[in-house]
């Protein structure tokens, strides 16, 4: 075939340019729009290789046709022949321009073949090669002449398509690119949106819809230039630019879909995501089998048209029904997007011939669509520059309400400068108070340290302080200070409900900060009440004193917020030291009051018992835990006594003891509980293990020599009575009662044995 192109795009480039400085050119063509006739079936031919029929050999009827494509009554036929008389004209490289031809043609003029596109084989039948717009040169003296075109098609159109027309060669070439310039124009401005689309998508990953539209933008470009007669002058290979023009073409709706999917993904549209799938499957595997030569490119068309049209109507059916849910700049785009749609049916209509050939501006469409997205663009600019104008009014307003904070913390900042000062006294007079309060040995020492030195680390707040007395019920004043010629403080305050709550801010300064108090409770004077508090091993937390003091305006200066939080402050954390401290002192004391020993056996004795029992059944019940207690009485004591002497009793009391301690648990408590009873406390322990290991003990005892001096003395036994929280008792305070009982029977039924509750 021969084509009319520059040897490189650099050449298309400047006919581009060359054709907008140039008028609107009148070309002298003549239009081949009448006299054509056509007949069915494919010519036979001479020994030379001619057809007859361009002969005149055979006298087969022709048919008068008023343009030489789809002739009726084809019914499947596959070849057909046109021809038509040239007419006259003044030439000076003529050619014979078709826009298109379904498929293959061979032409034929005086019985010469003077062109061909595509590949006829032994049958007459051939592939598809492409849908390129063809210029037929003319010898000379065909005026007049009779032109035959063998046609073969095995698609739904057969024959030429379009335009066909007589013109010089170079006015061809302005004709394609007037013809084109639009297209390319517009294509190349709907490739910029799509650039500018894939760079938004990529920098803001979570607004998926510019990915959508960068698509769109990108497939209507490459079509635009795969479609254009132009495209033929850059690069001589229809096949592949109607590969493009498929492939750009069968994506429009998988993109269009991608987008209102988007639009509409809180009302999960599952017919949309069902048509973009399906169009995507299709575009792959039309291409894909077009491409393995399974079928013909231009079978795939007509089946994607069909599906395109099922899909339009499905798309606009769930957009009408969503269209008012949609945002303005949503409905702009859907609008041009409707008529780039519009255009596109009626091109189809066109290509099937449902409707008379003529151009159909589908570019039209690309660039009402492409303008939409920046019309909306600007729009969203100029939005963007009002709220940044009105950023800056935010901005400024902000930096001079933090000018102003600014002062104000530089104000604080002296107030604090002058609080360090203070603040560091404060710590060295606290290090005193601890030093002193630890060389307390009961709790009961520590008030007067704190009487005497509390004021010294309040100072110069006024205040007072009361000490815990009837076990809660009441606080009693032990100092106060500050109050100079001001009534007294109340000597007492009644707590029947519990220490008055803590109060750590001021609501401002000099403020006084009351709590609720029961009827006939006096209120004491001061704004803040602060708790000492003392960690007990026995009663837990206990409010052992009240600090009250008070803030008086004027400590607080140019700061008051800031200067009187820091002294509440520091002034809370030196309480809470001094919590400790005297937790510390009590703990001591408790556990010397514990640590009460029996002087003939070692163990420990009836008081120690007394507090551990009570102490072990609170822990049993707050933990669940079992708890066993053993008595432990050695038969006939007074006998063995009245029989050997005292002293031999004492011995039998400490090998009986020892062999206690021996026999039970570091965790396992024995006490002397008087005489020749003992205790054992057996936390941790049921009633079956407590049982067991009491019989071990009888007879370990039994076994067991008591030595007196230089002789051994008889055997002793024992009797033991056991019981065990929870299996024998409801409450751990019923043990002592219930083993006591025991190991009455035990006695009764002949001593040496043990007896469980």
């Amino acid at each position: 075939m021969q084509m009319l192109y520059p040897s490189n795009a650099v050449g298309l480039m400047l006919l581009i340019a060359f054709s907008f400085l140039l008028p609107q050119t009148a070309y002298a063509a003549v239009d081949l729009d009448e006299g054509w006739e056509y007949r069915w079936g494919d010519s036979p031919f001479t020994e030379e290789g001619v057809p007859e029929w361009v002969l005149g050999q055979d006298s087969g009827q022709w048919h008068a046709i008023d343009f030489p494509s789809n002739p009726p009554d084809r019914n499947g036929r596959e070849h057909v022949w046109y021809r038509v008389t040239l007419p006259e004209g003044e030439w000076q490289e003529p050619v014979l321009y078709i826009f298109s031809v379904d498929l293959i043609v061979q032409v034929w003029l005086d019985g010469e073949k003077v062109y061909q596109y595509g590949s006829f084989d032994d049958q007459g039948r051939g592939r598809f090669e492409g849908w390129p717009w063809h210029a037929v040169p003319l010898p000379e003296g065909f005026e007049g002449k009779r032109a035959y075109f063998r046609i073969f098609s095995d698609y739904t159109d057969i024959g030429l398509w379009g335009e066909v027309s007589i013109m010089d060669r170079p006015d061809l070439t302005l004709f394609i690119l007037e013809n084109s310039l639009k297209a390319l124009v517009i294509a190349g401005f709907s490739a910029l949106i799509a650039l500018l689309a894939m760079i938004f998508a990529l920098l803001q990953t979570e607004k998926k819809s510019f990915g959508s539209i960068a698509l769109f933008s990108l497939s209507s470009a490459v079509m635009l230039v795969a479609e254009s007669q132009a495209s033929q002058l850059l690069w001589n290979a229809p096949l592949v630019w109607d590969y493009l023009a498929a492939g750009s073409y069968y994506l429009l709706p998988v993109a269009m879909a991608l987008l209102l999917e988007q639009w509409f993904s809180d009302r999960r549209p599952r017919i949309i995501n069902l048509v973009w799938k399906i169009h995507l499957i299709y575009a792959v595997a039309a291409i894909g089998l077009a491409l393995a030569g399974v079928v013909d490119l231009s079978s795939t068309f007509p089946v994607f048209d069909g599906i395109l049209l099922v899909s339009l109507t499905t798309i606009a059916v769930v957009v009408a029904r969503r269209f008012r849910d949609l945002r303005i700049e949503q409905r702009v785009i859907l609008a041009a997007y409707g008529v780039f749609c519009t255009l596109l049916v009626v091109d189809m209509a066109v290509a099937h011939g449902v409707v008379p050939w003529w151009r159909v501006p589908v570019s039209w469409g690309t660039l009402i669509f492409s303008l939409a997205v920046v019309l909306i663009s600007l729009w969203h600019y100029a939005r963007t520059q009002q709220a940044l104008h009105q950023l800056n009014l935010s901005l400024e307003q902000q930096v001079a309400e933090r000018t102003e904070k600014a002062e104000s913390l530089v104000r604080l900042e002296q107030a604090r400068a002058r609080l360090l000062t203070f603040e560091n006294e404060k710590s060295r007079v606290l290090n005193d108070i601890i030093s002193e309060l630890q060389d307390c040995i009961t709790l009961n020492q520590t008030f007067p340290v704190l009487a005497r030195r509390l004021p010294d680390l309040c100072s110069p707040l006024r205040g007072s302080l009361y000490q815990r007395v009837e076990d809660g019920q009441a606080y009693a004043l032990l100092t106060r200070w500050g109050y100079r010629g001001e009534p007294e403080s109340p000597a007492r305050i009644e707590t029947p409900e519990g220490p008055p709550p803590q109060n750590l801010l001021p609501a401002h300064p000099g403020a006084e900060l009351h709590y609720p108090r029961s009827e006939g409770q006096v209120e004491p004077h001061g704004s803040l009440c602060m708790w000492i508090n003392v960690q007990s091993a026995t009663a837990g937390q206990v409010t052992v004193a009240l600090l009250l003091v008070e803030v008086p305006e004027e400590f607080a200066g140019d700061g008051p917020d800031y200067g009187t939080a820091r002294l509440i402050q520091a002034l809370n954390q030196g309480v809470q030291k001094i919590g400790i401290a005297l937790s510390s002192i009590s703990l001591r004391e408790e556990l010397h009051r514990y640590s009460y020993e029996d002087a003939l056996t070692g163990l420990k004795n009836r008081r120690y018992f007394d507090q551990l029992l009570e102490h072990e059944s609170a822990v049993a019940l707050r933990s669940g835990q079992p708890l066993s207690l053993l008595i432990v009485d050695i038969d006939h004591f007074k006998q063995f006594n009245d029989t050997h002497g005292h002293e031999a009793g004492d011995a039998a009391l400490k090998a009986v003891a020892g062999m206690l301690a021996r026999h039970f648990r570091d965790s396992d408590v024995v006490c002397r509980f008087g005489g020749e009873e003992f205790v054992i406390i057996m936390a941790g322990s049921n009633a079956k293990a407590a049982y067991d290991k009491a019989r071990e003990l009888a007879r370990a005892i039994r076994s067991m020599a008591v030595e007196h001096g230089a002789a051994n003395l008889d055997h002793v036994t024992i009797s033991v009575g056991v019981a065990s929280w929870p299996e024998c008792s409801e409450s751990p305070d019923s043990l002592l009662g219930l083993a006591d009982r025991a190991l009455y029977r035990a006695k009764e039924a002949g001593r040496d044995r043990v007896e469980i509750a």
